[in-house]
This record gives C-alpha cells, sequence and structure tokens, in this order.
C-alpha cells in the first residue's frame, strides 16, 4: 500500500511541475513584423553617425602622415628569395634610398620588420625572418645610417601580406618591410 501512495504522490509532483514550467504563449500563433530599416537624418547637421560637424583636423597615421613617411618614392618593402636572407639586386636602389634618408635625418628611427612564408617551422621561420632584418639593417649601416636608427624585428610566417599557399603568395610574404617611428 505504502508503494502505491508513493508512486501516486510522485506522479502527482512530477504532473504540477510539468504544469508549473508550461507557458501559456502559444509560439506558431504569435505574430511577426517585418520591419526595415529607416535612414535617419540628425538634426542641426552632421552626419548619420549623430555627431554634429564641427571644425576638427583630421590625424593622418602611418603612410599618408608625411612626419613618419620615409624616402619619397621609396618602396617600403623589399623581397627575398625562398629560404634566402641575401638582398636581392633589384631592391638594392631602395635600400640606398633608406639609408641616405635616414644618414640626413639623424633623429629618424626605422624598424625593419623580416617576414616568411609559411613553410618551414615556427622557429626556423623567425630565426629567417631575423636574419633577413639584419641584412637590410647592415646594409643600410654600411651605406652610412647610424646603428642607433634601426632595430630589425622578425614576425616570421606570423604577419603575412598574402594569405594563400601559391608561390605568388609565399612570394608576397617572404620580405622585410621599412617602417618609420
Amino acid at each position: 500500500m505504502k508503494r502505491i501512495l508513493l508512486s501516486l504522490a510522485s506522479t502527482l509532483v512530477l504532473s504540477v511541475a510539468v504544469v508549473g514550467c508550461s507557458s501559456g504563449v502559444k509560439l506558431n500563433e504569435t505574430p511577426v513584423e517585418n520591419r526595415t530599416a529607416t535612414a535617419v537624418t540628425p538634426a542641426g547637421g552632421g552626419d548619420s553617425t549623430g555627431v554634429a560637424a564641427r571644425d576638427v583636423a583630421p590625424v593622418l597615421i602611418g603612410a599618408t602622415d608625411p612626419s613618419l613617411a620615409g624616402p619619397a618614392g621609396a618602396a617600403k618593402v623589399i623581397y627575398f628569395d625562398y629560404d634566402s636572407f641575401v638582398i636581392r639586386p633589384e631592391a638594392q636602389g631602395t635600400v640606398e634610398a633608406h639609408a641616405r634618408f635616414l644618414s640626413s635625418n639623424k633623429t629618424r628611427k626605422l624598424v625593419i620588420e623580416g617576414s616568411t612564408d609559411e613553410r618551414g617551422g615556427r622557429e626556423y621561420n623567425l630565426a629567417l625572418g631575423q636574419k633577413r632584418a639584419e641584412a637590410v639593417r647592415r646594409a643600410l649601416a654600411l651605406l652610412g645610417a647610424a646603428d642607433s636608427q634601426i632595430e630589425a624585428v622578425s614576425f616570421g610566417e606570423e604577419k603575412p601580406a598574402v594569405s594563400g599557399s601559391d608561390e605568388d603568395a609565399f612570394a608576397k610574404n617572404r620580405r622585410a618591410e621599412f617602417n618609420y617611428r
């Protein structure tokens, strides 16, 4: 008899719990409205962000900021052959232009960022990227730039210029970039 009463009591508790958790909203019968976005024109001028127009000069960053630019007309990137840190002959003019710029602007600082393609192990690529950056740094120093103006860093394969796994992408990722500070 106790088993029957216990069974009835547990069935009753379970029924109350299920009924208590149910919702009276029928999802299939809830209306759905289709709304489209409309443009809002801000009062008092300004743009669509709601910020009023002011006479504020834009801040130029990076290559567009003349104070951070390097030599006019000189490339900011040179490329390397596969598994090599030898500066190509076609890049020699770029290196010379950057060396002249640093020689005549003693307060300017340059960071040379060496990079590789994705082939090879992580440690190997970091070392190869560093060798590429150091090769450019040594060439600049030999052409008259002060060592104190130049820093060589490696990103290895971690900062690709182009994504992809074909030879064109690999060739663009084997590089050293000139970044003035």
